[in-house]
């Protein structure tokens, strides 16, 4: 969470934010108390708008449509989000209604009350594999998400082979840039509504060449590896 992969470039972002003037809170999906969407579809039908699970979503989920500015980050997970914030989505189908309207040619559903029509998203993620375009699927998951909840997908900071960032800082590597972009991120993103694209690219810059980074990852997992085994043999 606070001291994950993730979690170096989430936290200059959030600076970034609050330097430029945003209030922002901060809430982790896995702490939170979020049963899973049983799908009776009980907030639509029998009681609109509420669901039947009474967990921590009844004071979580006001906030989503409240915030000018949603942050979503996760860890890339077998090419999606993390489960608990895949539980989170689920149980966003009370903002909805039953009902089917067209929007913009295609089947949504309408929202049960005004939302904020200047709403944003934005997707702050890591993955452990080299190429940034293992986050593509999850991008696309995020981009349907808002034409459902009609806002407006305003950019990711992404971080592949994030693995290996903070190592390098703790080590004095020159990534600094990394850490100063993702803060620059959230100040333009609160004073001038959008992220650069010449920000988020410094954000996901290569930190070492593909066979290098297969390589001491490698090396490392088989360090893990072997410490078990030696642990094992002790016990």
């Amino acid at each position: 969470m606070e001291n994950g992969n993730t979690a170096v470039i989430l936290s200059p972002f959030l600076d970034g934010m609050r330097e430029a003037g945003a209030e922002v809170e901060l809430f982790y999906t896995k702490e939170l108390k979020i049963k899973p969407c049983q799908g009776e579809l009980h907030c639509w039908f029998k009681e609109p708008g509420r669901c039947i699970h009474k967990d921590d979503m009844e004071w979580v989920l006001p906030k989503l449509s409240q915030a000018d500015i949603f942050v979503v980050a996760t860890p890339l997970y077998v090419d999606g989000m993390s489960g608990p914030m895949k539980s989170f989505f689920d149980r966003i189908v009370p903002v909805a209604q039953p009902f089917i309207e067209l929007r913009d040619g295609h089947c949504r559903h309408p929202a049960r009350h005004q939302t904020r029509e200047d709403g944003k998203l934005v997707l702050v993620s890591n993955c452990g594999f080299w190429e940034i375009d293992n986050f593509d699927a999850l991008i696309n998951h995020m981009e349907a998400i808002c034409r459902n909840l009609h806002v407006e997908f305003a950019g990711a900071l992404l971080r592949p082979h994030g693995p290996f960032l903070k190592p390098m800082i703790e080590m004095g590597a020159p990534v600094n840039d990394i850490l100063e972009a993702a803060k620059e991120a959230g100040r333009e993103l609160v004073r001038e509504g959008e992220m650069s694209s010449e920000t988020l690219k410094i954000v996901s810059r290569e930190l070492m060449p593909q066979e290098v980074y297969v390589d001491m990852a490698n090396k490392r997992i088989q360090e893990l590896l072997n410490e078990v085994e030696r642990k094992r043999a002790s016990s």
